[in-house]
């Protein structure tokens, strides 16, 4: 199942025109605020699909019975563009676990690239809800490739991906890839054009980058 969020009106799509907007992009400061309180909006969105249980408040004047979350997700992150969007994301969940993941895109002379994860920080998953966010969802390779490394530290109950902006291609690649797991898609828009270099067409440009600047290339 793939949910978008900016196919219903709401403030919603002013922080996704935000966010794509070449002039306000220049202010990185409201760029990782514009991301992070789109990580709270998903984060609301996606806890109407978590399980509840009833519990008894004691108040000044009586009990209150308020249904709470039965367990906290654990939240998984790319780093380093996914930073401020996980800050969201933890603002609600803020008794969850973090996971983080180092990925990146590792270019050849023929101009393709390899997906390399070198490093994972993840809690126990087994019997857990897991939320996998990373800002741009363009080829879906790197997606798939993080979720395997994370799914060994234990089998989740169910995973929801976050994704800001998706390109048609890479929510095609999670569906042929993902097929067989527990998994729900969660984004803003989906385009639907990737450049040669796998960038996605209008999307917003390097979303790492913007957030805190250009990085060294090696």
């Amino acid at each position: 199942m793939v949910h978008v969020l900016g196919h219903h009106n709401s403030v919603f799509n002013q922080f996704i025109a935000e966010i794509r907007d070449e002039e306000i992009q220049k202010d990185s400061m409201r760029f990782r605020r514009n991301m992070e309180r789109l990580g709270e909006i998903f984060a609301y969105e996606v806890s109407k699909h978590l399980e509840y249980e009833k519990k008894e408040i004691t108040t000044s004047l009586g009990i209150a019975e308020v249904p709470v979350l039965k367990k906290q997700p654990v939240i998984a992150s790319i780093l380093r563009a996914g930073l401020p969007f996980h800050q969201g994301m933890l603002n609600y969940f803020d008794k969850a676990e973090s996971a983080f993941i180092s990925a990146y895109r590792k270019h050849n002379k023929s101009g393709n690239f390899d997906i390399q994860v070198e490093y994972v920080s993840c809690p126990e998953l087994t019997d857990k809800v897991l939320i996998l966010s990373d800002p741009m969802l363009a080829t879906g390779a790197s997606m798939v490739k993080t979720y395997k490394e994370l799914i060994l530290n234990g089998k989740p109950i169910h995973t929801h991906i976050v994704s800001v902006l998706s390109s048609a291609e890479g929510i095609d690649y999670l569906h042929k890839h993902l097929s067989i797991y527990d998994v729900s898609i969660w984004t803003g828009a989906i385009d639907d054009e990737l450049t040669a270099q796998a960038y996605i067409v209008p999307g917003l440009g390097d979303a790492g980058d913007l957030a805190f600047g250009e990085k060294v290339q090696f």
